[in-house]
């Protein structure tokens, strides 16, 4: 069975089905084994991507096929500290880590139950850097939790989790009662530290762990407990806390490594895999280069094989010069990668996660025999609109099947109308999961209809928009920016640079303005924005013709183009005519309740005796604004009609101007093409 071609997954075939099976040895779906292509030495994989592109669909896939074949453990790298260490999820979800101690801890909890060692070296490393502040009873709970899941999962211990954990708090809480330590000490952590290691010394006599960490520590050293210095080296921060991480990491590896005996190599039994998700935020990103570390090292004292799929946000950090980049679909026959030296990215191999192709996305709407047939242009409209994004185009494609069986007829521009499964409104449900944070969302949806930062800043001090500590225009930008969606945004250019995202959310804004009040209307957003760019002069023309026309005042754009097309005698000012035309054509269409789309009708002259009274230019140019407003639509496609009908329009005006012929005459030929093939209009002389 393949993937299905209704899911997130669908064109990730080369990496589920390839690249994976030939790290682990073991085939995707089938109980089989497959030769492995790197022994000895293994890239760590970093999937890349945007949001939506199917970086934790790919992990969670993965998860799925092969828990139960091998020692698998599956983690989520989270943002900020965590108050608690919860237990994994129920359902089946990644749990979350939001430290690099929580992260090898969780690797315990899911490799320990499929491994021959259960993690001797580590487990009591973990235990010296979990120790809490003196008297503070919320970190005590936390640690002691921490100590009942590693001790379950390792089998040190049974019972119920909750009773382990007042267990150990009781039995450290009693040690350090004996000890006199007082909660001001200056070494209060320690005291903890030492009282913890006491503790698990007494119940697990871990020698053979003590000596190993004694070898990570300076001569200097002898004498003390490692595992006590472990925890005050972790606790005092800095340097020190980078070497015990780095000892925490040297722990981990040698566990697996040992886990791996003669026997077990010769069999060849699959090393564990770990999918980490999430990996751009701190803990994760502290795993990763820890881990690459270690395996840069010109002799790595534990030969480990184990296969690490990580994903990270965005593109590969700024510091990976050395990481080998692979497409999709060089992973099909092998990965490519080879270790290029010492630096620590030599040992990534980066899969990025590219959008869709217009091929793709026609499965995707016939999964089957449709209820009724599909609009024949309807998947190059999803990959115009889309450009291929995965999750959008996935999202689409099934609310297009659920109305087409319910016996609606969907065309290209009815795509951003349907509803998702859950009955909300496709753009509505597509936001919410593109920008999770719902307060920069709703500001966002307002604030995208402006032309960039500064008419948004004025529309945001307009409507008394409130920002946390900052404009919210440059809030909004800056969220933007972390979420991975555009870089360094020029205050010339649109607040959301992306053209999906700016479209999905200036459709909200359209859907969602009947229900707007003070002033966050529709009309009155760009009523606003148009006074804002009149109040700039030329400069300002082409936006607030632009706003005039989003706000269903067609009269008004006809009325100020043909009055310049017949006052203005210079030469030079047919290509900022043009420019003002083509700009304006781009606006967003009104609200349907306020507004009834008759642009084709007008283009194609049938209301043109409701202009009777009008001269024969202004009905002219009447007639090509609204051809150009319709085939300006990016996800719909041209009507052949409205394409001819902008050049036959064009080629009316060009004789009837005094120095414009030329000009209008070369726009008249390129525009009807370009509409054709959905490209830029070209004006003459730009």
């Amino acid at each position: 069975m393949r993937v299905s071609e209704g899911s997130p997954l669908y064109g990730r075939d080369p990496l589920l089905r390839s690249l994976v099976p030939r790290l682990t040895g073991l085939a995707y779906d089938e109980r089989s084994r497959v030769g492995r292509e790197h022994q000895g030495d293994l890239p760590l994989v970093l999937v890349t991507g945007y949001h939506g592109m199917g970086r934790s669909a790919v992990l969670e896939e993965l998860a799925a096929r092969y828990r139960g074949r091998l020692p698998l453990a599956h983690v989520r790298a989270v943002a900020t500290e965590s108050e608690t260490f919860p237990p994994a999820p129920a359902d089946g979800r990644a749990p979350t880590a939001s430290t690099l101690v929580e992260i090898l801890a969780e690797l315990v909890c899911g490799l320990a139950p499929d491994v021959r060692r259960r993690f001797p070296v580590l487990v009591p490393g973990l235990f010296a850097v979990s120790g809490w502040s003196l008297g503070n009873g919320e970190q005590r709970d936390v640690a002691c939790l921490t100590f009942a899941r590693l001790l379950l999962a390792c089998r040190l211990a049974d019972g119920d989790e909750n009773a382990l954990r007042h267990a150990w708090a009781t039995a450290v809480e009693g040690r350090l009662e004996t000890t006199g330590a007082q909660a001001d000490a200056e070494w209060g952590r320690d005291a903890v530290t030492a009282a913890v290691v006491a503790e698990y010394t007494d119940r697990y006599q871990p020698a053979a762990a003590r000596e190993w960490y004694r070898r990570r520590f300076p001569r200097g050293a002898d004498g003390r407990d490692p595992l006590v210095l472990l925890g005050e080296w972790f606790q005092r921060g800095g340097d020190y806390r980078h070497a015990a991480e780095q000892s925490l990491m040297a722990a981990f590896l040698h566990d697996v490594a040992s886990s791996y005996g003669r026997l077990q190599r010769w069999n060849r039994e699959p090393w564990p895999l770990i999918l980490l998700d999430d990996a751009h935020f701190p803990p994760g990103q502290d795993f990763l280069d820890l881990l690459l570390e270690h395996r840069a090292l010109p002799e790595r004292p534990d030969h480990e094989e184990l296969v690490v799929v990580a994903t990270r946000l965005g593109g590969l950090p700024e510091n990976a010069s050395a990481a080998i980049r692979r497409d999709l679909p060089d992973l099909v026959k092998s990965s490519g990668w080879q270790r290029g030296g010492l630096a620590l990215s030599a040992g990534l191999l980066a899969v990025p996660l590219t959008p869709l192709s217009r091929d793709d996305i026609l499965p995707l709407l016939v999964p089957d025999w449709p209820a009724r047939p599909l609009h024949p242009y309807l998947a190059s409209a999803v990959h115009s609109l889309t450009g291929g994004h995965p999750a959008v185009t996935t999202v689409l494609c099934a609310a297009v099947l659920d109305a087409t069986r319910r016996g609606r007829g969907v065309g290209p521009r009815d795509l951003l109308e349907l509803h998702a499964k859950d009955g909300r409104a496709v753009t509505e449900a597509l936001l919410e999961r593109l920008l999770p944070n719902r307060r920069q969302r709703d500001r966002l949806t307002l604030l995208s209809l402006a032309r960039d930062s500064t008419a948004a800043e004025a529309l945001a001090e307009h409507l008394r928009l409130q920002g946390p500590d900052q404009l919210p225009a440059n809030s909004a930008t800056d969220y933007l920016e972390e979420q991975q969606w555009q870089q360094l945004t020029p205050p010339d250019e649109p607040l959301v640079t992306d053209a999906l995202l700016r479209t999905l959310l200036v459709h909200e804004a359209r859907r969602t303005s009947s229900r707007a009040e003070d002033g966050r209307s529709w009309q009155d957003i760009h009523r606003f924005l148009r006074m804002h760019h009149a109040q700039r002069g030329e400069s300002g023309e082409a936006d607030a013709l632009r706003h005039t026309l989003a706000a269903g005042n067609a009269e008004t754009v006809v009325a100020m183009l043909t009055e310049e097309f017949q006052s203005e005698k210079d030469a030079q000012a047919a290509a900022h005519w043009l420019l003002c035309l083509r700009y304006a054509a781009t606006a967003p269409t009104p609200p349907a309740a306020e507004w009834t789309d008759e642009r084709m009708q007008i283009a194609l002259g049938a209301h043109d005796g409701r202009y009777a009274e009008l001269h024969e230019i202004e009905r002219c140019v009447n007639r090509l604004l609204h051809a150009l407003w319709h085939v300006s639509e990016p996800h719909a496609e041209p009507d052949p009609d409205m394409c001819k009908a902008v050049g036959e329009e064009l080629a009316y005006l060009s004789p009837r101007h005094p120095s414009w012929h030329a000009v209008l005459g070369q726009a008249a030929r390129s525009w009807p093409a370009a509409a054709r093939k959905k490209r830029p209009f070209p004006i003459s002389g730009q």
